[in-house]
């Protein structure tokens, strides 16, 4: 299958390192959507890319990229620390916000944020350091638990998608979302476990996660179109 109309190989400039990514950026994007990988994984997650696929059909731009560089990679393969460094791993996520908003092409789109894993805890993080750009974030299988100070900061409208056979993620989950202080929602997949690996489970998480960008990132692109009006006349 060939690279989809919009697609382009980035590095992305990020608190002090140059991390290799892929931007999709389909016509009149509603918005677009950076996504936080899982444990010791990367751009090339075929959860996420299947996901981001999902998303790009349904109008929304996308950036994967690597949270940890090719060294560090190597590194974490060996420790696997880095992977549970949620500072190192939210200050990387902010410095894509952060690079996006400088970029021609992007800066005007709402910004929402799906992570994976320990990924959701840096969007979670990286959402409570960045209100004015965040409009969105959902987290499949995550790890919310582990941004709990950051929670009640979080403005973003959050959707939390879990297995229903992740028993212990479901319980880590809820005592999350009892930390938010914005509009949030539990979503559980039935039958599927932490990877989502059974049939049609991750279809499930890349529905509700269309839904829930489109409903508040397009509602991020009308307020901009208001605002330039305004200034218009």
């Amino acid at each position: 299958m060939g690279a989809r109309p919009g697609t382009n190989d980035v590095t992305v400039q990020a608190a002090n390192a140059a991390l290799e990514g892929t931007l999709v950026l389909p016509q009149r994007a509603a918005g677009i959507v950076v996504f936080a990988h899982g444990s010791g994984s990367s751009r090339f997650s075929p959860r996420n890319q299947y996901v981001s696929d999902f998303l790009n059909e349904g109008g929304l731009g996308t950036l994967l990229f690597d949270l940890l560089t090719a060294e560090e990679h190597e590194i974490d393969e060996l420790t696997r620390e880095l992977r549970f460094d949620i500072d190192l791993l939210s200050g990387r996520l902010i410095g894509a916000i952060d690079w996006l908003a400088a970029g021609a092409h992007t800066a005007s789109l709402g910004v929402g944020l799906f992570g994976a894993s320990t990924g959701a805890a840096a969007a979670l993080r990286a959402a409570a350091e960045r209100p004015d750009r965040v409009a969105a974030v959902v987290s499949r299988g995550g790890r919310p638990d582990l941004a709990m100070a950051a929670l009640p900061r979080v403005h973003a409208p959050t959707l939390l998608i879990v297995g229903g056979r992740d028993a212990p993620v479901i319980e880590m989950n809820r005592e999350a979302a009892a930390q938010l202080r914005t509009e949030h929602r539990i979503e559980i997949v039935p039958g599927a476990t932490h990877l989502f690996e059974e049939p049609g489970a991750l279809e499930q998480v890349a529905r509700h996660a269309r839904d829930w960008f489109q409903r508040h990132l397009a509602a991020v692109k009308r307020e901009s179109r208001i605002e330039a009006l305004k200034t218009w006349y």
